[in-house]
């Protein structure tokens, strides 16, 4: 095979390039500072109060359409207006005596319910046919069908709900709400002390990498400005877009851990460029030009990352990507116009103000990074094997990987839809939080009598998984047939999902035959497809992600070796964190420090989203790392003393902005969402295992097996693939060698 290579020395390792439109914007930031500072604290603070003004809300809004549960509710929507949209749960119980007692009381409060605004009916438990009331009497529920997500109708709404069963009170009956209205009564989540917690150790790791207060806080702030200005690009852009209301918090996570980063590399090679001897605006320029490249490179790898969730088919996913992305947009502009701005102001300032004397890059052949590479040098199948079994092990539980809904019963227990939860459980079975409405859409009218109607009850009510099913009710039409079905298990249980799929593929074609067509539906039904449907692609999303990545790194290191060795290994480090994620929420491993207080399943969407993070966040250590080996590797030729050099003059760094991230993620954990906790414990441990087992012992081990063999590229492939250079210096092509 015909390779070509860069095997001839070209540049020193401290040249510099001195052209190029990074150079250029470099310069022009460093050369007006306090301009181009203020523009962004500006921008920063205009697109904020304009997202607050004008900007959309964010809600959790999945439309799966053309599946089995969403046919299902359009038809019952059409011919049953009163019994589709959104159901609340009106939960009430008797702390003294029984609810029968309390008859009047209950059927003027449903009635008042069913008055209010956007509610198109509210049962009275007592007078249904059977009673939504527990065995012993105490427990009773309304369902309450809103023409709306009651998110929709705002915390003023709450107020009217609870004027409307205020009365009860008198009579000793406590309420509380469930169902869909969780999504209105439970408390809105904030975030700003997982922020300001994540911002407070963030500066404790900076002044210990930078060892000055200037040199911790450039990172910082200028960090901080590019998140709130991708915050209000976010709020401006939720007004045209629905995004999950986990997309501020995503946005948040990953666009102060990946600005933080950039920052650290850039104020690393500044300072470096000062000892040196440079004048802050020229070390500004040539540092945007070399280590900014690298963030360009490495912020367009998350973005592309990020992007690739819309191959998940959900348009709910692919926004909380694209959420993400305007994060790490606006970081890496901020990287390469305030990172520089700020610099040039802190000028040789950067190391005043010092909490411990200022370390310069790693570069001679005696020091802790070099002797550490030289032994991964001698035994690198060693360290290979070692770091493979690590990650192995911690992957473990990934075998045990449970996907589905973390519902209500994972919520607080000061909550009011988990109290609405227990009490329901409590009194008619877990299932009943989360049952099936069936509906038959019935094409041979004169085979569908009573009898026919029974006889699919029966099949309903005997199958396995099923706690009971209610008789089948006509619509006003009579065009379709709707009954409930209760399952033995809660909506969380992946039982409930198993038995979801046997009732759609076989008891109702068993059942109803040629006579109608079934679907199942309702919030879980709805729930459990999507689960489905996440899982069966997320395939699809790792390979449009390894695949994009491929090219990515095969363009910029100009080495199909080191493209295969970032993907394996990041697949390696994902399968790890995914570890992780199971054995604490699944196997209950320190759940309780987090405020979980039960096993919770892994939310569906975690794993993609996890992938599609993790790979694009692991690919900035990657390029940072490789982009310095590079450098060396083109000065001198020499493949194992690149190695040595470029994790000597990365490692410190690598490993302080791996902390920073870290501890961003990790202070996530205080959050209310159980989502956001999975997410945060699974980016943070993955972050950890890529900048420890995978970059500084895997990464180096395999490069050093490699050899010079790492920065081969086959002739055809050099051919087409285009050339995009990380650091700025332009990349030679030896004479072909076969």
């Amino acid at each position: 095979m015909t390779v070509t290579s860069a095997n001839d020395p070209v540049a020193s390792e401290n040249d510099e390039p001195s052209t190029g439109w990074l150079f250029g914007l470099g310069r022009a930031s460093a050369a007006r500072p306090g301009r181009v500072v203020a523009v962004w604290l500006l921008a920063a603070v205009a697109l904020l109060v304009a997202s607050k003004a004008v900007g959309g809300t964010f809600v959790d809004n999945v439309v799966l359409s053309g599946t089995q549960s969403n046919t299902g509710a359009q038809l019952l929507a059409r011919h049953d207006p009163a019994a589709s949209g959104s159901t609340g749960l009106v939960v009430f119980h008797a702390t003294r005596g029984t609810l029968r007692s309390d008859a009047s009381e209950l059927s003027a409060v449903t009635a008042t319910l069913g008055g209010l605004p956007h509610v198109l009916a509210a049962t009275d438990p007592l007078a249904t046919d059977p009673p939504t009331l527990s065995s012993d009497g105490t427990i009773a529920y309304s369902r309450v069908q809103f023409s709306v997500n009651p998110k929709a109708l705002g915390p003023s709404y709450l107020t009217r709900l609870d004027a409307a069963v205020a009365p009860l009170a008198a009579v000793h009956v406590t309420t509380d709400f469930g169902g869909a209205l969780d999504t209105l009564t439970r408390p809105k989540a904030s975030d700003v002390r997982s922020e300001l917690v994540g911002v407070a150790v963030a500066l404790v790791v900076l002044l210990a990498i930078f060892g000055s207060v200037l040199g911790a806080l450039v990172p910082l702030g200028t960090a901080l400005v590019g998140v709130v200005a991708g915050l209000g690009v976010l709020g401006l852009v939720a007004a045209a877009l629905t995004f999950g209301t986990a997309a501020p918090t995503l946005a948040v996570m990953i666009g102060l851990g990946v600005g933080i980063d950039y920052a650290v590399f850039l104020t690393t090679r500044f300072r470096q460029a000062l000892l040196d001897g440079a004048d802050p605006v020229t070390a500004a320029a040539t540092t945007t030009a070399s280590s900014g490249r690298a963030v360009v490179v490495a912020a367009s790898t998350v973005v592309v990352a990020m992007l690739g969730l819309y191959a998940s088919g959900t348009t709910f996913i692919g926004q909380l990507g694209l959420a993400a992305a305007f994060g790490v947009v606006t970081s890496a502009l901020g990287a390469v116009t305030l990172v520089p701005a700020a610099l040039a102001l802190a000028g040789r300032r950067i190391d005043a103000l010092r909490v411990r004397a200022p370390v310069a890059e790693a570069g001679t052949n005696d020091d802790g990074w070099h002797r550490y590479a030289a032994s991964v040098g001698r035994r690198p199948w060693t360290y290979l094997l070692g770091g493979l079994l690590v990650l192995s092990v911690v992957a473990i539980p990934l075998l045990s990987l449970s996907l589905g809904h973390v519902g209500d019963g994972a919520d607080p227990t000061s909550f009011t839809d988990r109290r609405a939860y227990d009490l329901v459980a409590r009194g008619f079975g877990p299932g009943a939080n989360g049952p099936f409405t069936v509906v038959l859409d019935v094409r041979e009218p004169g085979r569908a009598d009573a009898a026919w109607a029974n006889g699919v009850r029966a099949r309903l009510a005997t199958t396995p998984g099923v706690a009971r099913a209610t008789p089948f009710v006509a619509t006003p039409d009579g065009s379709l047939l709707v009954d409930t079905v209760v399952p033995t298990t809660g909506p969380q249980a992946s039982a409930t999902a198993v038995l979801y799929t046997r009732l759609v593929d076989a008891t109702l074609p068993r059942a109803v035959g040629p006579v109608a067509s079934a679907y199942v539906t309702g919030a879980v039904a709805a729930q459990t497809q999507f689960d489905q449907i996440v899982a069966g692609r997320l395939g699809l999303i790792m390979a449009v992600v390894i695949a994009t990545a491929l090219v990515l790194v095969t363009a910029a290191f100009r080495s199909l070796w080191l493209a295969l060795k970032a993907a394996v290994l990041n697949l390696f480090s994902i399968a790890a964190a995914y570890g992780v994620v199971v054995a604490v929420f699944q196997w209950g491993w320190a759940r309780s420090l987090l405020g979980v207080g039960e096993a919770v399943p892994i939310e569906a969407y975690v794993p993609m989203m996890m992938f599609a993070i993790v790979f694009g966040l692991s690919m900035d250590y990657e390029i940072f790392l490789l982009s310095r080996v590079q450098e060396s590797w083109r000065a001198t030729g020499d493949a194992a003393r690149a190695v040595a050099t470029g994790l000597a003059r990365t490692g410190r760094v690598i490993s302080g902005a791996a902390l920073i991230m870290v501890s961003v993620f990790l202070s996530f954990v205080l959050s209310p969402v159980v989502v956001v906790k999975q997410l945060a414990v699974g980016l943070a441990a993955s972050v950890l295992i890529d900048a420890t087992v995978v970059r500084l012992v895997l990464v180096p081990a395999v490069m050093h097996l490699l050899g010079r063999r790492a920065w081969g590229l086959p002739a055809w492939l050099e051919r087409v693939v285009p050339h995009l250079d990380v650091e700025g210096v332009p990349a030679p092509v030896a004479p072909a060698a076969d």
